[in-house]
């Protein structure tokens, strides 16, 4: 059953209706709390108990640009596809994401949800031991990921990633250099004041943040069926306001997949329009993670047809 034939036509036209407002409302909030975070960590005159939440809050922030590079990525942040395009580049920058490579690659997770050998999201199983649950909220996978995905978009070697095709290469490659050039230039910038600004205000707080990521985009679609179905395959979580805001509402997530092309700020309206239909919507991240450490065999990806 398709997301369209759910709703009515005039609801669905409402809800598709591309704004600025929206968008730029909250990329200022969260370049806000990015900002403020950093000034707390910086305050030296202040113990570190008391600069201890400006880290938190620095290095969430900064783990959490993946949403709006996420959504800008779909281009249905904002109005202008220019400024999708530009918030996605410089969120994905933040988040140490390219938003060129995320796009092609997001495109094919959405083509080929939570099916085993399709989605590029399950080329990393999901974990099915404590050990390995612990391992993947810790970061340490998505960091060794990225350095490889990055070397590997440097030397233009996308040969086991269908969803860059031949004709994307070098412009996905060129944008992975330059993001990779501009990291390379500010790490020089940093040598002669010896202070180590980019590990204590962008490497550190990006670590202390990125469990807190790991941990929601966990819930998303692990335990879901394995199925092309898009109400059994994805997961929409009911959480608190301000984590719904840190994501760009995409705890709605069944919504989302659902209907791609609505912008993060109709997804509320759509969930109380689709609620009655989803298979998945759970009360909360601890409610979902609890279930996923009880029935981590269930995550076991299925055997390959012979």
């Amino acid at each position: 059953m398709s997301a369209q034939s759910l709703l009515e036509p005039s609801d669905l036209a409402r809800l598709n209706a591309r704004r600025n407002g929206p968008g730029l409302r909250r990329l200022a909030s969260h370049l806000g709390l990015i900002l403020g975070g950093a000034l707390l960590w910086g305050s030296p005159q202040l113990p570190w108990l008391l600069r201890l939440p400006g880290l938190l809050a620095l290095g969430v922030g900064l783990a959490f640009c993946f949403c709006p590079m996420h959504e800008a990525g779909h281009r249905t942040a904002f109005a202008n596809r220019s400024l999708n395009d530009a918030v996605a580049w410089g969120a994905g920058f933040l988040s140490f994401y390219n938003a060129d490579f995320y796009r092609r690659y997001h495109q094919w997770h959405h083509r080929y949800t939570h099916q085993p050998g399709l989605d590029p999201e399950l080329e990393d199983a999901p974990p099915t031991t404590v050990a390995a649950y612990l391992l993947e909220l810790s970061g340490l996978p998505w960091w060794l990921g990225k350095l490889r995905a990055h070397w590997r978009g440097l030397r233009a070697d996308f040969r086991s990633q269908p969803y860059i095709p031949a004709e994307a290469a070098a412009a996905v490659s060129r944008s992975i250099r330059l993001q990779v050039a501009l990291y390379a230039l500010l790490l020089l910038a940093s040598i002669p004041g010896g202070n180590g600004f980019l590990f204590w205000y962008w490497l550190l707080p990006l670590a202390v943040g990125q469990p807190l990521l790991r941990f929601v985009l966990m819930a998303e679609h692990n335990g879901c069926a394995y199925t092309d179905d898009g109400l059994a395959n994805t997961r929409t979580t009911l959480t608190l306001a301000p984590l719904r805001w840190l994501m760009w509402d995409m705890p709605f997530h069944t919504e989302h997949h659902l209907l791609p092309s609505l912008p993060f700020h109709s997804l509320s309206n759509a969930h109380q329009l689709l609620v009655g239909h989803l298979q998945h919507c759970d009360p909360g991240y601890l409610a979902v993670h609890r279930r996923l450490l009880a029935d981590r065999g269930a995550l076991a990806l299925p055997a390959p047809a012979r």
